[in-house]
């Protein structure tokens, strides 16, 4: 297992959770509902300390660490600012949106951590990162199941 191949695989999820961190950012200031505004923020300053061990595990593994998202992750953003401009931004439009973000991280960590891509202490900086990663998922989709059913 060399280096390279894992401050690959942790670059991919440092681009893929700033993705998220902006997700949570923009919907923190979409959303009208106060207390999943709040949540929204706290998830969004737990996601910059993940990015924040995953980037100093790739320094320690002589690599140098992703600073931004991914295209894909800012061309979508693009298609969501569009779509809150058009829809009004609806809380349960919002809540969706988040909750399609987090499957694709919680994705996202699951096939790398399967992979066989990351060993050793790599590996243990991963799993604690996913242990937060879906963390978040949870509480989004209880939020989410919790508003559908108050709606």
């Amino acid at each position: 297992m060399d280096n390279q191949d894992q401050v690959s695989a942790l670059n991919e999820l440092i681009e893929t959770t700033i993705d998220s961190i902006t997700g949570f950012e923009n919907s923190a200031s979409d959303i009208k509902h106060e207390r999943l505004r709040q949540i929204f923020r706290e998830r969004a300053d737990e996601r910059q300390r993940v990015v924040e061990d995953l980037r100093s595990e790739v320094r320690r593994l002589g690599g140098d660490p992703e600073e931004s998202g991914t295209f894909l992750g800012k061309a979508h953003q693009r298609f969501e600012d569009l779509k809150a401009a058009i829809s009004g931004g609806d809380d349960k439009a919002i809540i969706n949106e988040v909750e399609r973000g987090e499957d694709y991280l919680k994705n996202k960590y699951e096939t790398v951590l399967e992979s066989g891509r990351l060993s050793g202490e790599t590996r243990s900086v991963v799993e604690r990162a996913y242990q937060s990663v879906r963390s978040g998922h949870d509480q989004v989709s209880q939020l989410k199941h919790g508003f559908e059913s108050n709606s």
